[in-house]
């Protein structure tokens, strides 16, 4: 019988694959396998730096509207990620919000801070996030905030 082991593919993702004759690593595997590790630290680090990066963002893009306890001129943006639009008790959206049926989805919070009144006319948020990067910052940031 074959032993396997985890190593990594040249397409950069991790699977088994069959070890050599002896059953010791080739030194291509061997490498393939620290770059997959390496590969994986890295991106876990950089999620972690675009929350913070989000972190920036909201304070300097969204924290003069939205409160993260309570009602401000916006809506709580606390557990945004997933939740229906126009739902948080108390506030008062407008109608085209309240009429959109959108969810907040990264891919439709993205769409919406990139163009609110493009995503939906009438809408009274008019704040604009114009730089991707900055803008998959601030979800990612949204999306760490749960009740």
């Amino acid at each position: 019988m074959r032993r396997t082991e985890l190593t990594a593919s040249p397409s950069r993702s991790c699977h088994l694959l069959p070890r050599g004759e002896k059953g010791r690593e080739s030194p291509s595997q061997f490498g393939l396998l620290i770059g997959c590790v390496v590969l994986i630290a890295f991106t876990t680090s950089a999620q972690a730096q675009d929350v913070a990066k989000g972190a920036d963002v909201y304070q300097d893009r969204c924290s003069a509207c939205h409160v993260l306890n309570g009602i401000g001129q916006g809506p709580s943006l606390v557990g945004v990620v997933g939740r229906k639009a126009g739902s948080v008790p108390g506030f008062n959206y407008s109608d085209a919000m309240k009429a959109s049926g959108l969810t907040w989805t990264p891919a439709n919070l993205d769409r919406f801070v990139s163009g609110p009144t493009k995503m939906v006319p009438g809408t009274a948020m008019r704040a604009i996030v114009s730089d991707p990067a900055e803008r998959r910052d601030l979800i990612a940031y949204l999306g760490s905030l749960k009740r």
